[in-house]
């Protein structure tokens, strides 16, 4: 068993939503961070404005700053930790006109901000977010599936059930951007772009071909059927008719304590794929430090000095010439709305590196994966000699490994022979990072301690294939079956029953090899097991036992996500080895008890039939798809509060409100929702975040949750083409004029 890090859980009972908070009223001071505040109280013609967002916005640090916050019962404010210059302090709040803009300096108090209420719901909408919008849409109804190809109702055979086709809609669309905001809820940039197009089939369709995404675009039209451009169409066709969504809630509660910073980061078109701040296993690395963020399509790594309100992008090298590392990113086959024939990201003059997702170890050391070299292996990844290779060589790859030493301002690359995707830390005394192969069917590993000792890549990394015991006899013997995921059953959904593994032959008395496709994974803090997690509809996890001697030791373990749940993206893990997935499409938060599980002994399952009572599902609130009970939100991933970083209590879930401008907390007790809502710039897009403590002494001030817009599309964002992508600092008063 692996050692737990010692966690200190002070409670202090908060009445608001039932949550437990732990800082004092004014907390310390870093020496660094700066003390400058504004205070006042916000109204309308009807009186003191509760729950709405002040926002001072200044351009004059060397990298675009904005801070806002919410007002209490009485429409007062306090805006905290101001650097000295010049801002434009406004007001937004549903049901309200955003305000005129004042110039204002720091230690200004008793400001009275003038706001005016929304003249009807069309113009109140215009703030809504995302979600709020994408609801309108209303789906196929379930009688249409499955699909029945071009010549029937225009959704192909693929498309099995209403929620199989709501499920396509969001891990392939809403996977790069947001849907509902602006945007993408109109169609004036077509109509502009493409004059001629007559219908808005029309403008749908060629909408989805164009620029640097057009390709995975029309795909992911492809293979939901070209039906889907009638929806598309009527879904925008209304709204410019003037329909409009329901009104969100405004801040109640804890969520009006919660203090916004927004940095600009990058430039007009990156695509800053995930930030980190700190060690996820200590979360006081790399305190008062700078945040590191993937510039994917940039090839870049991007630092954000907090102290000096200032960016810089330092490319991240290669072991090869850049023209023979190829990009995933292909030529456009379309020109453009917005850039033209412009071949955006990871081609020449871009770095084809592809950072996807930076984590940091105890050292300081930010770790990436990203492309180091072409698709093909070193020698030693299939060479018998090598144990792993033996077992199960690696002949072809995208994505290694990286990590840049902050002390020295130097890069490392470790060829991995497995393709990389997401990273994580283990708290094993090796410090083991593991990486998950987007394609499957492999999960690996570098033995970071190893590494540092020896330099040696082959001594290092290992990996294990997904194989499972389907003799029973506790062990993985070879040789064993091969077995493919297949295409999703229908009836065999439909029904919740089994699939039939489709291997020939298959032999009862072999082991099986599958290749269920891993989107993230986590170690366990627990055991030696590590959870991965697959979108292979409706979704599984994934469970990877090592073993004393991998890779002949390592076996898996699938458990399936149980109806009306359906897509897992992220992965976390509590510090009693609970696991927590991100439903992206079905918008719930799930866990996973391995221990609730009544027998995992005998012959292992390939279909994720075991264990239906280790799962528990929680759905999020939020407006639902118009004549559906699947909520219009979209979770990119989630992250567990080991630490308590936040103060919403040791083990706490969050999920990424990816489609409506937030984060969302779980409360798993009350099953209530606390939504942390970034309202300015719309379009706040999030793939992760974590938390830091850099001081546990200096009360909220003292720790902060931290995440970024990782949208592919930066001119998604309120504003438009010229916006930057955006690092964003969470952190959590004890009231609403805490400064």
């Amino acid at each position: 068993m692996k050692s737990f890090l010692a966690i200190g859980i002070v409670v202090v009972a908060l009445v608001a939503a039932g949550i437990y908070y732990k800082y004092g009223r004014h907390g310390g001071n870093d020496g660094n961070a700066p003390d400058g505040y504004i205070t006042g109280v916000v109204r309308s013609d009807s009186g003191p404005e509760a729950g709405v967002w002040v926002i001072a916005e200044t351009k004059q640090l060397p990298t675009g700053f904005i801070k806002i916050v919410v007002t209490d019962d009485q429409g007062r404010f306090a805006l905290p930790q101001l650097p000295d210059t010049t801002y434009q302090v406004w007001v937004r709040g549903y049901g309200l006109r955003d305000s005129a803009k004042t110039q204002m300096k720091p230690n200004a108090e008793n400001v009275m901000l003038h706001v005016d209420k929304a003249t009807s719901a069309r113009e109140a909408a215009q703030v809504y977010p995302g979600n709020y919008w994408l609801s309108l849409l209303q789906p196929p109804p379930p009688s249409m599936f499955p699909g029945t190809g071009a010549g029937g109702n225009g959704f192909t055979p693929l498309m099995v059930t209403q929620n199989h086709w709501i499920n396509a809609i969001k891990s392939d669309c809403n996977f790069c951007h947001q849907l509902g905001n602006q945007l993408t809820r109109t169609l004036d940039d077509v109509y502009a772009g493409k004059p001629g197009l007559k219908t808005p089939e029309d403008a749908w369709e060629w909408r989805l071909g164009t620029g640097t995404r057009g390709s995975a675009m029309y795909g992911a039209l492809l293979r939901q059927g070209k039906g889907s451009l009638k929806v598309f169409a009527d879904w925008t066709t209304r709204i410019a008719n003037g329909e409009v969504p329901p009104a969100p809630p405004r801040p109640q509660g804890i969520e009006r304590n919660v203090v916004l910073t927004l940095w600009d980061v990058g430039d007009d078109h990156s695509f800053m794929h995930d930030q980190i701040s700190t060690d996820k296993n200590h979360p006081s690395v790399n305190a008062w430090g700078p945040n590191y963020a993937v510039s994917a399509g940039h090839g870049q790594l991007i630092i954000l000095d907090q102290k000096t309100n200032s960016t810089r992008a330092l490319d991240i090298p290669l072991r090869e010439p850049r023209a023979s590392v190829p990009s995933r990113f292909p030529k456009p086959i379309r020109p453009s709305l917005h850039w033209g024939n412009e071949w955006l990201w990871s081609n020449p003059p871009y770095n084809p590196a592809d950072p996807h997702n930076p984590m940091i170890d105890s050292k300081g050391r930010v770790w990436m994966t990203s492309q180091i070299r072409d698709n093909t292996t070193s020698g030693w990844c299939k060479d018998p000699s090598n144990k792993f290779a033996a077992w199960y060589p690696l002949e072809k790859s995208a994505r290694q490994a990286s990590f840049y030493e902050p002390k020295t301002g130097k890069f490392t690359l470790i060829e991995t022979c497995f393709g990389t995707h997401h990273l994580q830390f283990d708290n094993d005394p090796d410090e083991t990072v593991y990486f998950n192969e987007l394609t499957g069917p492999v999960i690996g590993w570098i033995d970071s301690k190893v590494y540092d000792e020896t330099k040696d890549e082959q001594k290092a990394v290992g990996w294990c294939p997904q194989v499972i015991d389907t003799n029973g006899d506790g062990k993985i013997t070879k040789p064993w079956n091969v077995w493919r995921v297949p295409p999703v059953d229908a009836t065999a959904y439909q029904n919740q029953t089994s699939v039939v593994p489709e291997a020939t032959p298959y032999d009862p008395h072999r082991d099986t090899l599958v290749d269920y496709n891993l989107y993230g994974l986590i170690p366990s803090p627990v055991d030696d097991s590590v959870w991965g997690v697959s979108e292979s509809f409706p979704g599984y996890l994934i469970r990877l036992r090592r073993g004393d001697n991998p890779p002949s030791t390592c076996s898996t373990q699938i458990f399936k996500v149980p109806a009306p749940g359906f897509d897992p993206r992220g992965v976390d893990i509590t510090t009693d080895g609970v696991v927590w997935t991100a439903l992206a499409a079905s918008s719930d938060l799930a866990s996973f008890d391995v221990r609730k599980c009544k027998d995992l002994s005998g012959p292992q399952k390939i279909d994720g039939s075991e264990c239906p009572e280790g799962w528990t599902l929680y759905p999020t609130t939020g407006p639902k798809f118009k004549g559906t009970d699947v909520p219009a939100d979209f979770h990119y991933y989630n992250w567990v509060d080991q630490h308590n970083v936040s103060g919403f209590g040791v083990n706490t879930p969050i999920a990424t409100g990816s489609n409506s401008d937030s984060l969302l907390v779980l409360n798993p007790e009350t099953r209530q929702w606390t939504t942390l809502r970034v309202p300015y710039p719309m379009g706040f897009y999030s793939r992760g975040l974590d938390g830091r403590i850099d001081d546990p002494d200096a009360g909220w001030k003292g720790r902060a949750l931290y995440s970024n817009y990782g949208t592919h599309f930066v001119w998604h964002i309120e504003g438009g083409k010229g916006t930057k992508g955006k690092i964003v600092k969470f952190q959590f008063r004890p009231d609403p004029l805490a400064r």
